[in-house]
């Protein structure tokens, strides 16, 4: 699966966190691509660096197979593999429909070979709104399950994402909110490592370093 995810060059945090809660929970290897403004076939920037490159992916996968876009300040807890079942071939992109109408970009599940529109040319015409999805001839559900907005829907006990549209628990406003202590477990686990010893201790490398710390 390729999944792309929406870069904020504000707070590099959550991507990193969102990246590394999908790839140690995937049942088989994941392509993460991030959306990085300035390298990209658009210019077009809304209210963060990655409003319109969202729309990127299916352009990206030259139309074939299926992609993923979700936004940066979201933590998945469950198998991001899961999902590929969603795509029967009938809809050309699946959203959390159980969300504000103004949230359903925050996370799509393309059929790409269905979604030809969404060229870069097209994306970046301001006249064009791809926000309202006028561009899918049918639009399928994401399960509730896989997009909870934090702060808004009711704390779910076997959520398989949280979205903290109210910012990421980095923020000491936000620090307590729904599954904040997931989100710090994995901050946690994404910048942990075992002791140089422990890495390294049998390495070809070990004796230098070793021999300059006075140790053998």
């Amino acid at each position: 699966m390729r999944i792309f995810i929406g870069v904020d060059p504000r707070q590099p945090i959550a991507y990193n966190v969102l990246q590394w809660s999908i790839v140690r929970r995937a049942s088989k290897p994941v392509q993460i691509i991030p959306l990085v403004l300035p390298q990209l076939p658009i210019q077009r920037r809304g209210l963060t660096d990655f409003t319109f490159t969202r729309y990127l992916p299916p352009f990206l996968c030259n139309f074939k197979g299926i992609s993923l876009f979700l936004d940066a300040d979201m933590l998945v807890m469950g198998d991001i593999h899961e999902l590929s079942s969603l795509v029967t071939g009938e809809h050309a992109v699946y959203v959390a429909q159980h969300q504000q109408r103004f949230e359903w970009p925050s996370m799509m599940l393309f059929d790409n070979a269905k979604c030809e529109a969404l060229t870069p040319e097209w994306i970046d015409d301001e006249a064009n709104a791809p926000q309202k999805l006028a561009w899918a001839e049918s639009i399928g559900a994401i399960p509730p399950e896989w997009n909870v907005c934090v702060g808004y829907d009711s704390y779910i006990p076997g959520a398989k994402l949280a979205h903290f549209t109210q910012g990421i628990p980095i923020f000491p406003e936000v620090r307590n909110c729904d599954y904040s202590g997931t989100w710090w477990d994995e901050h946690r686990n994404m910048t942990s490592s075992v002791s140089w010893l422990e890495l390294m201790g049998k390495s070809v490398h070990a004796e230098p370093v070793l021999k300059a710390l006075g140790v053998v």
